[in-house]
């Protein structure tokens, strides 16, 4: 079912009225004065959740006078559209979804008044089919169910571009699904869909499972990289997800990476900003300990994006760590 901007900004509408709702937080010294940051996530299936739950953990350990709480989300669209209404302080979101987002063109109406922490990890779009489908590329999708990825995700954005760079009207050509990374795992396996997108950091929990069964095929998409990028900018790049990342995948698979970026908005109190990259950058072994994509946590480039300006408070961090 496709979800109308309507309904999403209804959604919108009443996380923000769950936020006005009077809450006790304890913050990091077990007090009732810790000012909560709600961080916007992504589903359980994938990285972003378990990963903005580590950011939490750090942001309470760290950072003095405040808590932090992880929203489950649609992801990277949705989580830009609560960050504008004040449903969220932190947002996760991939490379094209922020670039849009801070540039206010579609699906966003007007430009946002965000910044970025920094570059956290690389999200690998990952489309996946199962033995039998018949399904080797792009291409073979015509005619198809297929899950696109949750409505309001940046997998989304990402699936419906590589289907029409490869020729497909993701409308007419495909039996079109809207499905996060547990929901299209649940439907390959029951065989209600027969391919699906997923766009995360390697490897993803939901796919780790169903490639525990040994019929999980990733599809190759790399040769569209270079045409996504010249039309969209250059967050679009070739990349490949290396051999034995999931089980009984012997060799690499070329697909299209995209940076992940943690987002706040750009009125969030400078020392703040600086004060939760260091809680990040400062305690990346914990974080790896959470999920493995946290390893590509780097200071010396987390700052370097070229979509969207660097929060000052971070990038005074990063001028410190060198």
């Amino acid at each position: 079912m496709t979800i109308t901007n309507a309904q999403r900004r209804n959604r919108i509408g009443a996380a923000v009225a769950a936020l006005a709702l009077p809450v006790l937080f304890l913050g990091a010294h077990g007090t009732a004065s810790a000012q909560n940051l709600s961080i916007a996530t992504g589903g359980t299936g994938g990285v972003y959740y378990p990963l903005g739950g580590g950011i939490a953990t750090e942001i309470r350990e760290n950072v003095d006078g405040y808590d932090a709480t992880v929203q489950e989300t649609n992801a990277s669209v949705d989580n830009m559209l609560l960050l504008k209404a004040g449903a969220a302080d932190l947002a996760l979101g991939v490379g094209d979804t922020v670039a849009a987002a801070a540039a206010g063109v579609d699906p966003f109406e007007e430009p946002l008044a965000i910044c970025a922490i920094g570059i956290l990890y690389s999200n690998f779009m990952q489309p996946v089919t199962t033995e039998g489908t018949g399904i080797e590329s792009v291409e073979d999708m015509a005619g198809k169910v297929v899950s696109v990825g949750a409505p309001g995700s940046a997998t989304e954005v990402g699936a419906i571009r590589i289907l029409e760079a490869a020729g497909l009207d993701p409308e007419s050509d495909i039996d079109r699904r809207q499905l996060g990374a547990a929901e299209t795992v649940a439907a390959l396996r029951d065989g209600t869909i027969d391919a699906g997108f997923w766009s995360g950091g390697l490897p993803t929990g939901a796919l780790v499972d169903l490639a525990s069964t040994g019929e999980m095929k990733i599809v190759p998409i790399g040769e569209y990289a270079e045409a996504l990028a010249t039309e969209y900018g250059g967050y679009y790049m070739e990349k490949s997800v290396p051999a034995d990342t999931y089980q009984g995948q012997s060799e690499a698979v070329s697909v299209i990476a995209s940076p992940n970026v943690l987002v706040v908005r750009a009125d969030m109190d400078e020392e703040l900003q600086q004060n939760i990259t260091a809680a990040i950058f400062d305690n990346k072994e914990d974080l790896v300990q959470v999920h493995p994509a946290a390893k590509e946590l780097d200071p010396s480039t987390a700052g370097e994006i070229p979509f969207i300006e660097t929060c000052p408070g971070s990038q005074a961090y990063y001028d410190q760590a060198g």
